[in-house]
C-alpha cells in the first residue's frame, strides 16, 4: 500500500509533539527554584550596594578620603616598582611580554603593554611581590595590590580621569573588605584566603567604576565575581613568595576585571547572587548576615581604616620594629650591648622563623639591631640571613605569643642589656594604622626610597609629585611614561 506525500503540518505536529515531550521530562527532572530564579527578586542589599557601586563614579569624595586615596595609591605604585627588582616581580612581567595581547594597558616598570587583563595580573604580583604593600586588619586583606591594578588597568582602556581613579579605588576598598568581614571566621575555618576573596571583590567594584557600569550591570559583575572569588590558604607553604603574590594581588585583580569586561561587552547573570537559592554567603558563610555588606556604606570609608606599612615586612613584625627604633632612641644602645631579647607579639605565628627574610620575625628583630633600621634591601637579602654576625644577634631573640585576646598587632619587647639594664617598650598602635597613621612626608619618604633605586631620584620626585595631584589628571594614559622603565 502506498502512502501519500507528507505534508509539513504533519512534519510540524511531530516535531511539536517532541518538543513538548521532551520539555515536559526536563521540567520534571529540574528543580522548581531553578526554573523560577529568573523571576527572583532582588533583596536589599543587593539593591542599595548595585546602586552605591553605580552612583560611585560621580559621587565626590570627602577631602580626608582623596588625600588618602592618593596616599595608597602612591604606596601600591611605589611596591609595584619596588617589586619589579624581585623574582615574583620579574616572574610577573616574563608572563605580560608573553601573553601580552592588545597593546591597552601598561605593565609597570617595564615597557611592555598588554591586554587590560594581563595587566592587572602582572600588576597585582608586582604589588605583592614583597610585604610592602598595605593591610586592612578587620578583613584581613591587602587591598591595594589588587584594587589600584584593576582600576589602573581599566582606566587606561577606558580613559578615564584623575578623579574618577580616585573614586573607583575608594569604592574597591569600601566593597571588598565588607565581603570578607560579613564572612567573618567562616573562611579560615573553610581554609580560604581571606586576601583572595576581598581582593577579587574590591578589584572588580574599581574596574567597574572605571567601565562606568550602572546599578544593573553591577549586579551581574558581583555575580561573576562571586564565581570567581577563590583561593586557599596555602599560600602561606609558599617559599618564594610567587604564588602569594599571585594569590594577594595578581589573581584577585585579573578576576575583578574580567567580571567588569565580561559585563561591558554584554553578558547578563543572576540578579542577585546574595540572595535566593544557592547564593554566595548559603555557599560561603551560611550564618553570615548580608546587612554587613552595606553597614554604614558611604559613611565609614575602609581607606581609613587601611594600614600603610611603615616597614617593607609581614604585619606582625611591624610593631615590634617599631618598638625597637622607639628604645634606641630613649636609650640607645649597640647591638653587642644587648644580652637578650623577648618579643610578645598578637598573631605572630605565622612569622615564626620564617625561610624569607621579610616575613622572619627573629631575622629581621636581629637586622634592626645591627643596622639600627630595617630597609627593603635587608628585608630582601636572603643570603643575609646566613650571616655569622646577624645569626649571633637572632641567637639572643626569644618569640613568645602575646595574648590572643590582645586587639590588632600590639607588641612588647623587652630586652636586657649585658650590664643588666632592663628595657620594655609595649607598642599599641602601629605605625601607618588608623590609630598611629603616617603623614603625607612620611609616607612620600618611604615611597621615594623604594623608587629611587629603580628608576632614579628625579623620575621618582616627578612621580610622586604627579600621583599627590591625582585629581588634576585628565587621563589616567599620561601617567605612562612615569611608570614605565626601559
Amino acid at each position: 500500500m502506498k502512502h501519500g506525500p507528507r505534508t509539513a503540518h504533519t512534519r510540524l505536529t511531530r516535531r511539536t509533539l517532541l518538543q513538548r515531550a521532551g520539555w515536559a521530562i526536563a521540567g520534571a527532572a529540574v528543580p522548581r527554584t531553578f526554573l523560577a530564579a529568573a523571576t527572583d527578586p532582588v533583596g536589599p542589599v543587593m539593591t542599595r550596594l548595585s546602586a552605591y557601586m553605580a552612583e560611585a563614579g560621580g559621587r565626590a569624595l570627602p577631602d580626608a578620603v582623596v588625600e588618602k586615596a592618593k596616599h595608597h595609591v602612591l604606596d601600591t605604585i611605589a611596591a609595584m616598582i619596588s617589586g619589579s627588582a624581585l623574582a615574583p616581580g620579574r616572574a610577573a612581567v616574563r608572563f605580560a611580554r608573553t601573553y601580552r595581547g592588545e597593546k591597552v594597558s601598561t605593565v609597570v616598570a617595564s615597557t611592555t603593554l598588554c591586554g587590560p587583563i594581563e595587566a592587572a595580573l602582572a600588576n597585582g604580583v608586582l604589588a605583592h611581590a614583597d610585604e610592602t604593600d598595605d593591610s586592612h586588619a578587620p578583613s584581613t586583606s591587602h587591598p591595594g595590590c589588587a584594587v589600584v591594578p584593576a582600576a589602573l588597568a581599566l582606566g587606561e582602556q577606558f580613559g578615564i580621569d584623575g578623579a574618577r581613579f580616585l573614586r573607583a579605588v575608594a569604592l574597591g576598598y569600601d566593597v571588598g573588605t565588607r565581603v570578607t568581614m560579613t564572612l567573618g571566621s567562616a573562611i579560615a575555618e573553610r581554609h580560604q584566603s581571606s586576601h583572595s576573596i576581598a581582593g577579587a571583590f574590591g578589584a572588580a567594584a574599581a574596574a567597574a567604576c572605571a567601565a562606568g557600569l550602572n546599578a544593573q550591570q553591577m549586579r551581574w559583575l558581583l555575580d561573576y565575581t562571586a564565581q570567581q572569588s577563590s583561593g586557599i590558604a596555602a599560600w602561606s607553604r609558599d617559599t618564594d613568595h610567587v604564588e602569594k603574590a599571585f594569590a594577594f594581588g595578581g589573581m584577585p585583580a585579573r578576576s575583578g576585571v574580567t567580571s567588569a569586561l565580561l559585563v561591558h561587552s554584554g553578558w547578563n547573570g543572576v540578579d542577585d547572587i546574595l540572595s535566593g537559592d544557592d547564593n554566595f554567603l548559603l555557599a560561603n558563610a551560611p550564618r553570615a548576615n548580608a546587612d554587613g555588606l552595606v553597614d554604614k556604606l558611604g559613611e565609614r570609608f575602609e581607606l581609613m581604616r587601611t594600614n600603610i606599612k611603615k616597614w617593607s615586612v609581614g604585619s606582625p613584625i611591624q610593631a615590634p620594629l617599631d618598638a625597637l627604633e622607639l628604645l634606641q632612641k630613649r636609650h640607645p644602645f649597640e647591638a653587642d650591648q644587648v644580652k637578650q631579647l623577648t618579643v610578645r607579639v598578637s598573631g605572630g605565628g605565622v612569622v615564626n622563623n620564617r625561610d624569607m627574610p621579610d616575613i622572619c620575625l627573629q631575622h629581621m628583630v636581629a637586622v634592626m639591631l645591627v643596622d639600627k633600621t630595617a630597609s627593603f634591601q635587608a628585608a630582601h637579602d636572603k643570603p643575609r640571613m646566613q650571616d655569622p654576625i646577624v645569626l649571633r644577634h637572632r641567637a639572643k631573640v626569644q618569640f613568645v605569643p602575646n595574648d590572643p585576646a590582645a586587639p590588632g598587632r600590639q607588641a612588647i619587647v623587652e630586652l636586657t642589656l649585658t650590664e643588666g639594664t632592663r628595657l620594655t617598650e609595649h607598642v599599641t598602635a602601629v605605625r601607618g594604622t588608623a590609630e598611629n597613621p603616617m603623614p603625607r612626608d612620611e609616607v612620600v619618604g618611604k615611597c621615594r626610597g623604594l623608587l629611587a633605586p629603580v628608576i632614579g631620584a628625579s623620575n621618582a620626585s616627578r612621580l610622586i609629585d604627579r600621583v599627590l595631584a591625582f585629581e588634576r589628571i585628565a587621563n589616567v594614559r599620561d601617567l605612562r611614561p612615569l611608570l614605565q622603565r626601559a
